[in-house]
C-alpha cells in the first residue's frame, strides 16, 4: 500500500534531469516544475516509469496533478523534488482518484466508494486488462458524477491497476 500525496498546480516548465553520471539516462527523465495558486511551487521529476493518465503530453501552461509517495524519503532543498508515480493532466469531463482501495473497494481516505459494473475497464498501466478483483490494490480511477453521500460512490468509467 503507497501512501499517495498530491500536488496540484499549473505546469511552468519542463526541462531535462539528469539522473546518471554515464549519460546513460539522458532525456529518459524530466523534471516538470508545478506552482499551485497561492505562490507553492514542487518539482516532479518523471522518469519512464512515471504513468501519464489517459498518455497524454504534458506542456508549460497545462494544469496537473503530480502523485508521489508520501512515505519516501526525499532530499531537502527548496522547491521540493518529488518522483512522480502518477501524473493526471486535469481534464474537466473527468474526475481522477489514487489511492489504496480496500476490500469494499473504498479509498483510504474514505472518501470515494467504487462500485463496479460490467463497463468498467480495468487494466494494468501496459493496458492489458486486469482479469482480477481490483480490491485490495493501488488504483487510479477515473469516473464521472458521484452521489453526494459519505463516502461519495461512483461507477468508474476505467480503473488502472498498480502493480508494484
Amino acid at each position: 500500500m503507497t501512501n499517495f500525496y498530491s500536488f496540484r498546480g499549473t505546469v511552468t516548465m519542463i526541462s531535462d534531469f539528469f539522473s546518471g553520471q554515464n549519460g546513460e539516462g539522458e532525456g529518459c527523465y524530466q523534471l516538470i516544475t508545478v506552482e499551485n495558486g497561492s505562490g507553492a511551487i514542487v518539482n516532479f521529476v518523471a522518469s519512464p516509469t512515471t504513468y501519464i493518465v489517459n498518455h497524454e503530453m504534458v506542456s508549460v501552461g497545462d494544469l496537473v496533478t503530480g502523485y508521489y509517495d508520501g512515505d519516501k524519503p526525499t532530499i531537502l532543498i527548496y522547491p521540493p523534488q518529488y518522483q512522480a508515480l502518477v501524473i493526471v493532466r486535469e481534464n474537466q469531463n473527468q474526475n481522477v482518484k489514487v489511492d489504496f482501495f480496500n476490500g469494499q473497494l473504498v479509498s483510504s481516505d474514505g472518501q470515494l466508494r467504487l462500485n463496479l459494473s460490467p463497463y468498467t475497464r480495468t487494466v494494468l498501466t501496459n493496458g492489458q486488462l486486469f482479469t482480477r478483483n481490483p480490491a485490495n490494490r493501488d488504483l487510479i480511477v477515473i469516473y464521472g458524477p458521484t452521489t453526494q453521500s459519505i463516502p461519495a460512490q461512483t461507477t468508474p468509467y476505467q480503473i488502472i491497476v498498480l502493480c508494484s
